[in-house]
């Protein structure tokens, strides 16, 4: 297990139905995948199916296609995030006090086994899914998949990763701020957050009720329409259900945050990624900077206003009974919602209705939006250090969809140096769900981005790029600070066409300075890789005037490079014109 194994439930069931293989056999290889990654993250499940149970669930589903059943997941594993209800399992909600047995499936659960799909077990999550990171469980932490250090997402903490790491085509998640989009895009997944209402949250222990969305994390886009063709419907035991609709939606102008309201919170890389699927969507229509603020205004009301009380409603008898046996996060959340008063609640709801008929209106001037899924990822260790803080900057392009019900569907966007998924978002009005599928084929077969990373079995090295511009490129004066870190040289590439190269005066041995000019050319320089600590070592050798900062290539990503304070500037030479350090070197020599 080295690779993703991107298994299709498509294909899986294909197979099952025409007889090619059986569901005991998809069964007991799902089973050894799990047993496998138990070795690298057994915390991504609450509880699992025996082995009996689910060999005794695929031998039904063969004896049923025998029978001459069309079973459209037939013997398709799959898991379930432990906020919803499958008989036989204990529901947690990631809090052992709260546990229980549920005398019933939920909605989609009935649905998805009546299609022929074994569940083998359910995941982890942010308590009460109450998190977008992934980090507030008692059963553990899950971790990405492609780095074992950054977070998965959450709060579909557990099942992101199970799809992820091969060991299911499909797990479903829930999404009242961004859960089931989230982790998505941590770790290359598709995230298919349905319009409100449109899959039943029947059985689906509540987060904000009136805004709870079931989800389904998948590696492409035809898997999620296969699982919502067998889930989608009215359920009319389901209050907040609705009878079906489809919607078009003509993909002619794509809505993205202005340039200055766009947020990557000091990433570069989800910066560079974002512009780069925009050039994609370019071509699929024309992009359209709208003002976000009002769209910021309504996802402030969810942590920051009202519906907070709607979490502490849904939580409040074991806030009652047992407060203690629930994460100290989570209970800093939602215990403030006691305190609000009907009438804040309904300032609230007046408010948002506002912001909802702006929302409508948007509609008008655009098709759709494409948001970036995140603004940037944390490491699991930033993440417990500034819990509240760095959860909230993950949820900037997503708490106010479900808010203003929006359907919305993640998708990859490519990957960042550490291996972590970059996501866009793809957002349209309420019932555009198979419209947003479409859109989603069309820009995904335009990026072409490849496979994702290999897995994180072990443990990755944290490593940094370095682009050197002088005297420690190769066979120079200085190459052994990085020959002695066993840096390892990446290419030789040119900066953006915004540096200007200096040599300075009186520097031994001669040293260049590299100086941001939006008058500049482009600069030759090499990168390098080191890891984390070799990279600090190496940076507190760097004498003044230099430094090491954030230089962007020509390409336009970043890495960290040399750059110079303004006294390295006093007395030096302009050598921009000569492109480079080596070619001063020569035109002295």
């Amino acid at each position: 297990m080295s690779v993703h194994d991107r298994t299709s439930a498509g294909a899986v069931a294909a197979s099952v139905r025409s007889g090619e293989t059986s569901a005991v056999a998809v069964a007991e290889a799902a089973l050894a995948r799990i047993a496998a990654y138990d070795a690298v993250q057994p915390q991504i499940w609450i509880s699992r199916a025996s082995r009996e149970d689910v060999l005794a669930a695929a031998r039904a589903v063969d004896a049923r296609v025998a029978a001459g059943e069309d079973l459209p997941l037939a013997g398709v594993p799959f898991a379930v995030k432990d906020n919803i209800d499958v008989a036989g399992f204990e529901t947690t909600a990631a809090c052992p006090a709260f546990a229980y047995a549920p005398e019933s499936d939920a909605g989609v659960i009935e649905r998805l086994l009546a299609a022929g799909a074994v569940c083998v077990g359910k995941t982890n999550l942010d308590q009460f899914a109450t998190g977008l990171n992934g980090t507030r469980s008692p059963y553990g932490i899950p971790r990405n998949a492609s780095n074992l250090a950054y977070v998965s997402g959450g709060s579909s903490s557990g099942s992101s990763i199970a799809v992820a790491a091969g060991l299911v085509p499909f797990a479903l998640g829930t999404d009242t701020a961004g859960s089931g989009r989230v982790p998505a895009a941590f770790n290359h997944l598709v995230g298919f957050k349905p319009t409100k209402g449109r899959w039943s949250t029947r059985g689906l222990v509540p987060a904000c009720r009136t805004i709870d969305c079931i989800t389904v994390f998948t590696h492409d886009t035809a898997d999620a329409r296969l699982v919502d063709r067998v889930v989608a419907g009215f359920d009319v035991a389901d209050p907040f259900s609705k009878a079906l609709a489809d919607r078009a939606l003509p993909v002619k102008r794509i809505g993205v945050p202005r340039r200055d309201q766009r947020v990557f919170f000091g990433d570069g890389e989800s910066e560079y990624l974002y512009d780069r699927a925009l050039e994609t969507l370019a071509g699929l229509g024309e992009i359209v900077e709208i003002d976000m603020a009002p769209l910021l205004e309504a996802a402030q009301l969810l942590y920051g206003g009202p519906w907070v009380a709607e979490r502490t409603a849904a939580m409040r008898d074991i806030l009652a009974r047992d407060p203690l046996a629930v994460d100290p996060t989570v209970r800093a959340v939602v215990e403030p919602g006691a305190a609000i008063a009907a009438v804040e609640l309904f300032d609230g709801i007046y408010r948002m209705a506002d912001l909802k008929r702006h929302a409508d209106l948007l509609w008008g001037e655009i098709d759709l939006l494409a948001f970036p899924t995140t603004g940037t990822t944390y490491r699991v260790a930033e993440m417990l250090a500034a819990p509240v803080a760095l959860n909230s900057n993950l949820g900037l392009y997503t708490n106010f969809v479900n808010l203003l019900d929006m359907a919305a569907l993640a998708v990859p966007a490519g990957s960042r140096a550490n291996a972590t998924g970059f996501g866009i978002t793809l957002i349209g009005p309420a019932d555009t769900d198979c419209a947003l599928l479409d859109a989603a084929d069309a820009y995904l077969s335009a990026a072409d981005l490849g496979p994702p990373p290999p897995l994180d079995l072990e443990g990755r090295m944290q490593t940094v790029k370095l682009a050197v511009v002088g005297a420690h490129l190769k066979d120079m004066p200085l190459h052994w600070q990085l020959t002695s870190r066993d840096a390892a040289f990446v290419g030789a590439f040119e900066t953006a066409p915004t540096y200007r190269l200096y040599a300075m005066a009186d520097s031994v041995p001669p040293k260049p300075a590299l100086v941001h000019d939006e008058g500049g050319a482009p600069i030759k320089v090499e990168v390098y890789e080191l890891g984390v600590a070799e990279f600090g070592s190496f940076t507190v050798d760097v004498p003044a005037p230099l430094a090491i900062g954030t230089v962007t290539l020509a390409d336009g990503s970043s890495v960290k490079g040399f750059v110079a304070e303004p006294r390295a500037l006093n007395g030096a030479e302009d050598i921009t014109d000569l492109g480079g350090w080596r070619a001063y070197i020569a035109s002295r020599a």
